[in-house]
């Protein structure tokens, strides 16, 4: 009774975003359950380990089963869900962590006071119509050959909008809207860069290294993850088809029917294509069903990797106190990721 008494008690202090919470400082926000992740400890007591978040900050409620939550959290709370809490932000070895005093389910009043379920979903921090027009400009410029301009315009073009905010992952590198695009456009480049370089390399080479087929191959490479994962205001998350199948076979699926709806496409072409997605992440043990076994495809795997593992020690580093040396290990990579000396 008295937990439920303290949750429908009046909240009073300031109204902030949750990422503009001080630390130390007691607040009223809004904020997302991401994840609601049950354990025991070793005594064989249940616990949650919790996981709220807006879309520029993250941190995790302890919820251990002598505490007020634990019943609320048992069986009141959803991940995906959004609430009214009043928290204490605080940081220690493990990131960031929230106490929480009380808490409440979404009310209609709510939207006046600036609620606004899009405030949840963490974005790209580029302009979107910067990154299409960039894509569309590389399309335009470096594929050539007839067929697979139709091909690249048939599977884009029909798919802009979902494109334009799609996530590239639900938790790990560029897991927010518009990260399918960043990453796609950010790697391409890196494609482009590396396939010019070595076809200048291995001019000798015949047939030569396709510059335009690394190019197509780096913006398709990944095309599974809009039949693999759903993205809302709430986050990122799979499919049944993305669980049972995934953005890999997903992927040439996409390629192959589209390439079937365009009259004599090249078997050759659409072969390289087909390897260059399923190789894209190398080895069987990282999902790849076989490893690059042409030069086009060791490119895209390349600059995939590179990207998505920048991506993830920058996105620790962002989340790292001026005051740390380190990051904690509380991110995509497990690792502690070293941010500077600190001032002697």
């Amino acid at each position: 009774m008295a937990s439920t008494q303290k949750k429908l008690a009046a909240f009073e202090a300031k109204l902030l975003k949750f990422s503009e919470i001080p630390p130390e400082t007691q607040a009223d926000c809004f904020v997302l359950l991401a994840s609601r992740d049950k354990a025991t400890t070793r005594d064989g007591k249940p616990y949650y380990r919790c996981q709220f978040r807006d879309a520029d900050r993250s941190a995790t409620l302890m919820v251990w089963r002598d505490s007020t939550w634990f019943n609320d959290c048992d069986t009141r709370w959803a991940e995906g869900d959004i609430y009214k809490v009043r928290v204490t932000v605080t940081q220690n070895q493990y990131g960031l962590q929230l106490d929480l005093d009380r808490w409440r389910e979404l009310q209609e009043a709510d939207r006046e006071q600036g609620f606004d379920p899009w405030q949840f979903a963490p974005r790209t921090p580029f302009d979107i119509d910067t990154l299409w027009n960039e894509l569309q400009s590389i399309v335009a410029t470096k594929v050539t050959s007839p067929p697979l301009v139709e091909l690249m315009n048939r599977l884009l073009a029909s798919r802009e909008a979902e494109l334009r905010v799609h996530s590239a992952a639900a938790r790990a590198h560029h897991a927010y809207v518009g990260g399918w695009l960043e990453h796609v456009v950010s790697m391409t480049k890196t494609c482009l860069f590396l396939a010019e370089k070595y076809h200048a390399v291995y001019s000798d080479l015949q047939p030569p290294l396709s510059v335009e087929l690394v190019v197509a191959g780096a913006i398709l490479h990944d095309i599974g993850k809009l039949v693999e994962l759903r993205t809302t205001p709430a986050g990122t998350t799979y499919t049944a088809a993305g669980q049972l199948i995934g953005h890999i076979l997903l992927g040439r699926d996409l390629l192959r029917d589209t390439a079937r709806e365009i009259d004599g496409f090249p078997a050759e072409m659409l072969l390289r294509l087909e390897h260059i997605i399923v190789s894209h992440h190398d080895l069987p043990e990282y999902g790849s069903p076989i490893a690059p076994a042409t030069l086009e495809a060791q490119i895209v795997h390349s600059a995939d990797n590179l990207d998505a593992k920048l991506q993830m020690l920058a996105q620790a580093l962002r989340g790292t106190p001026a005051t740390e040396e380190f990051s904690s290990t509380d991110n995509t990579l497990r690792r502690r990721v070293f941010r500077g000396l600190k001032p002697a």
